[in-house]
């Protein structure tokens, strides 16, 4: 996004439901908070930030594999993890509204302590209806949400939707080491969903109930980890530059040591610059051995490591590496988002990087006319085998264009009355506009060589 543009959450929010990418679950029924459904470009566009996220992660390293775990675990998974006691968040109710608030949001107190955020409360207004002195003692709230398992609603039936894709990492950590015969350092990738019963989701896909995370857990030797933790943070830096997402827009903020997890021996947040200001996007962690070392002891099985060079047994420490999926699509479109006049009008275009847009080639008949639309379908066939394309002929070619500008296709494709003669059709680029003749013979070449140049 170019710093002369400005763009709000509003914008987003409009755009993402206008051109496809995301709405509002259950929305004829008036919706549901904290839950979205991703549209025919917003699925495209996800997809391919996991693609990227498994290639850099998975795909191009030597010692690091994959998991799909399930989403529902043993509850004494949460149970050694923490969650069950300590997953919460503080929360008051206003006595005035009846509206229910995250503690520390309205304080603007990053901590967990009732007592600082009872103290700060006491001179804040409601967010909402405006009144002061009207919110109850702050209270914590656990975020996990609460199934049952089985015919019968008691204690020995509860379970839990997992909140996070980490758990479950670490409880098949022996099982994937042998199957797959990896010494330390070695890693465990996995994308999937995970359930935060959230006092306030707000801010479009940013604070949601349902999430989607892109998390690897990182085991190695207690000697190895503080380098590791440096090398994983610059790594997961590196690959959101890569993604689009431009330096000024983020900045890494250490964890402080009363905001870090007790067990956790460094902590850090990359933070992107949305439009409500920079927030946490994406979690560098330095687990020590507490992950572990919690299972075996509820568990009673032996997950210690041993080393065959120096003959000695220890647990091993943990890195993590961990991204939402939707605050990451979120920031790739507000960086990618841009206007510029044309011609008196206004243009909206997304200027994604060919990698993550949803669409890379869209192709058109210059009319509706069937003597240009049958051979253009046959375009379009050659095409799709590789690269994600689209057929469009709806609309004049002008609107059409900007329609591609707002998904952020790289590339048009038009056939016009000419190309019956010529056997040539023109490429429009997105950012440029600039329009060139080329025949269709090359046309999968000349592609391929014009994505890689954006």
């Amino acid at each position: 996004m170019p710093e002369s543009t400005q763009v709000s959450m509003e914008t987003l929010v409009s755009l993402s439901k206008r051109r496809g990418f995301v709405f509002q679950a259950s929305e004829i029924y008036g919706g549901i908070a904290g839950f979205w459904d991703y549209g025919p470009y917003g699925v495209e566009l996800v997809r391919n930030i996991k693609d990227m996220w498994w290639r850099a992660y998975v795909d191009s390293q030597i010692n690091i594999v994959g998991v799909d775990t399930a989403i529902i675990q043993h509850p004494m998974l949460w149970k050694a993890s923490g969650h069950v006691d300590t997953f919460v968040d503080p929360m008051i109710d206003c006595k005035n509204c009846k509206h229910r608030f995250r503690a520390d949001h309205v304080a603007d107190l990053d901590t967990s302590d009732l007592d600082k955020l009872n103290e700060a409360l006491k001179d804040k207004a409601c967010p909402n209806c405006g009144k002061k002195h009207t919110f109850t003692e702050a209270k914590v709230f656990n975020l996990m949400l609460k199934t049952y398992l089985g015919p019968v609603q008691d204690e020995a039936s509860i379970a839990y939707l997992r909140p996070e894709t980490a758990g479950s990492i670490f409880t098949q950590y022996e099982n994937v080491r042998e199957t797959t015969r990896q010494k330390l350092p070695f890693g465990i990738a996995q994308i999937g969903k995970a359930f935060r019963n959230e006092i306030t989701p707000k801010d479009f896909v940013f604070r949601v109930r349902e999430l989607e995370q892109m998390e690897m857990q990182y085991f190695l030797p207690e000697a190895e980890a503080e380098a590791a933790y440096k090398r994983w943070k610059e790594y997961a830096y590196e690959l959101l530059l890569k993604m689009g997402l431009p330096k000024g827009n983020l900045r890494f903020r250490d964890h402080a040591p009363d905001e870090r997890a007790h067990y956790a021996k460094a902590a850090l947040d990359i933070e992107y610059k949305f439009p409500m200001g920079f927030k946490e996007l994406h979690g560098i962690h330095n687990r020590s051995d507490f992950d572990l070392t919690q299972h075996a002891k509820f568990s009673g099985k032996d997950l210690t490591f041993f080393d065959e060079a120096t003959k000695t047994r220890f647990m091993p420490h943990v890195i993590e590496s961990s991204v939402g999926v939707g605050r990451l699509m979120l920031a790739l479109m507000h960086a990618a988002y841009d206007e510029e006049e044309v011609n008196g009008e206004t243009r909206v275009v997304l200027r994604f990087r060919p990698e993550i847009a949803p669409i890379k080639i869209a192709v058109l008949p210059l009319s509706k006319k069937p003597e240009l639309t049958e051979p253009t379908k046959a375009v379009f066939a050659e095409l799709a085998g590789q690269f994600r394309a689209e057929y469009d002929e709806t609309q004049s070619i002008g609107k059409r264009y900007r329609r591609q500008d707002e998904i952020g296709t790289p590339l048009c494709v038009t056939f016009d009355f000419d190309s019956l003669e010529d056997k040539a059709v023109t490429i429009r680029h997105r950012d440029t506009m600039e329009q060139k003749r080329v025949p269709i013979a090359e046309l999968n070449q000349t592609i391929a060589g014009m994505l890689k140049e954006f």
